[in-house]
């Protein structure tokens, strides 16, 4: 976003100054500045009213085409009728093999539409330079950096048996000919995997984000049912195939069954890990359903174990507070954390796999779930969780709280800001959301930043052609619709900036503002009344 510290300097003429303050209150707040403060410059009472304004209007921030994007999405989003058409053509045109008409990267209206509305709003660029671009963009507004993934998935198709994306062909030949060369004959969906996750790698910077996706089964968001879309809700719509991430079925097969990936994969984690590393970009291990669980937190863990040293996790494993089990997890990695002397990365998330995973696992409610996540979270800034804090020493944890909900990450940021300020042991925390989605509890957390620059706030995003992030969309698009379907907030708040700004357009300058400009009132205001800005 451009601001209007960006532009220059002032230019000392009256027209500029008039334009600085007027964008300087531009949220139409007064504030009531004491006359004993004293300001040299325009730019400096500018600078007191913008603050000002981002606390009491935090989507001020987003740059208006950016609003009005999100406004349109989320009124696609919360209308039924408009989001189950949306939902049924994005799916059509995530089939593979598609021809010219329905095929998103090469037909030209298709791909320009889909490009302004959901593919802007969710993902950061289908190119290298337009990722880095929108990384840019988002840090310019505050964030502390992006989470970024890479969407290349490859296709099931159900009623054909058959896998379709990058590498299937060699696969399947690898399947067939058991005289294939060793360098052959090595999985193509892990290598493929490896080099879209190594060009990720090099897009991000110091203080950013890998999310890492081990697995190949996607959250089934269009579950099987014999009835017709129009007959259920959008959620049930079943279309014979879905995708999958990740590093291909070869790696899902071992997680299935709790065993160790092969050394491929192995290899190529390392290999991801040292680039990270060199690079300071720190890995978020994504979670899956509870199937495949307890594969991927045994890889996890061993690369904590590696590269977690120092107090300084390169490493987080993603943890979900839906889970009953999650909180005893937690306490038996703290355990081997504080026996090994590793540091522990625990990215804490509310669930996504409520569809697939048994019921029976998960929180009766979701008041439940609330109480889990909270509980987690809090006692790790307290650095009591179990026994530890309490029974026996806290070991080493760096905190990552990734979430939608404002109560949960306001509190727990005010929770680590009174802590540091009361000199009381804590951890280091971060805070996530999608980008795309809930930008008025990102925005508000932006809000309270301080001199510290806490707290820090990341968007997470994916890249990828057109093609390859339908299915991502997809997923965004019906998370979307939960998320207005939950709670009205962030579709309020949408709509309340949005009336704000169009309000100013119409509202002309106050007295007291253009006074502030030329000088009725001195920049250094010595009486005793107090200066309206």
């Amino acid at each position: 976003m451009t601001s209007i510290w960006s532009i220059g300097k002032p230019t000392g003429s009256r027209a500029s100054e008039a334009l600085l303050a007027r964008c300087s209150v531009y949220s139409r707040q007064k504030i009531v500045v004491p006359s004993q403060q004293r300001f040299t410059s325009t730019l400096q009472v500018a600078a007191k009213a913008s603050s000002t304004s981002t606390i009491q209007h935090p989507l001020s921030v987003l740059p208006t085409h950016v609003l009005l994007r999100s406004l349109l999405v989320s009124t696609i989003s919360s209308s039924p009728l408009l989001l189950r058409l949306s939902l049924w053509t994005m799916s059509v045109l995530s089939k593979p093999n598609r021809g010219f008409l329905l095929n998103v990267d090469r037909n030209p209206i298709i791909h320009g539409i889909l490009k302004k509305t959901f593919y802007e709003q969710f993902c950061a660029g289908e190119t290298d330079a337009e990722t880095r671009k929108t990384i840019q963009e988002l840090k310019d507004m505050g964030f502390r950096g992006v989470i970024m993934t890479y969407a290349k998935e490859t296709v099931f198709d159900h009623r054909t048996n058959t896998e379709q994306g990058l590498g299937i062909a060699a696969l399947e030949a690898e399947k067939n000919n058991d005289t294939l060369s060793p360098a052959v004959a090595r999985c193509a969906n892990i290598e493929a995997w490896r080099k879209g996750t190594i060009e990720t790698v090099d897009q991000l910077h110091n203080g950013d984000y890998l999310a890492v996706k081990y697995d190949t089964i996607a959250p089934n968001f269009l579950s099987h049912s014999p009835k017709g879309y129009h007959q259920i809700p959008v959620t049930n719509i079943s279309f014979g195939w879905h995708r999958l991430t990740g590093a291909g079925p070869t790696v899902t097969q071992a997680f299935s069954k709790g065993e160790l990936p092969p050394t491929q994969m192995l290899e190529a984690l390392d290999e991801i890990c040292s680039r990270c590393e060199s690079r300071k970009v720190r890995i978020l291990v994504d979670a899956e359903s509870h199937h495949f669980l307890s594969g991927i937190l045994r890889v996890t863990l061993d690369l904590m174990r590696k590269y977690n040293r120092n107090g300084h996790a390169l490493i987080y494993n993603t943890y979900q507070a839906y889970l009953k089990s999650t909180k005893d997890t937690i306490e038996r990695h703290l355990t081997a954390a504080q026996e090994e002397g590793f540091t522990l990365g625990l990215k804490l998330v509310r669930g996504a796999y409520i569809a697939s995973d048994e019921r029976s696992l998960i929180h009766d409610t979701k008041a439940d779930t609330d109480n889990a996540y909270n509980g987690i979270a809090q006692g790790a800034l307290k650095q009591s969780l179990g026994k530890f804090g309490n029974e026996t020493t806290f070991p080493s944890v760096n905190l990552f709280l990734a979430s939608h909900n404002k109560e949960s990450v306001l509190s727990a940021h005010q929770l680590h800001k009174q802590r540091l300020s009361a000199g009381l042991p804590t951890v280091p925390v971060g805070f996530a959301q999608l980008h795309g989605m809930s930008d008025e509890v990102s925005f508000s957390l932006l809000s309270l930043k301080g001199s510290d620059g806490t707290p820090e706030v990341y968007k997470c995003s994916t890249w990828g052609t057109m093609g390859e992030c339908l299915a991502y969309l997809l997923r965004r698009a019906v998370e979307n619709r939960d998320a207005v379907l939950r709670t009205n907030d962030e579709y309020n708040a949408l709509k309340t900036e949005f009336g704000r700004r169009i309000r100013s357009i119409f509202s002309s300058p106050r007295r007291d503002e253009l006074e502030v400009v030329y000088g009725k009132r001195s920049y250094e205001t010595k009486n005793t009344m107090p200066m309206i800005i």
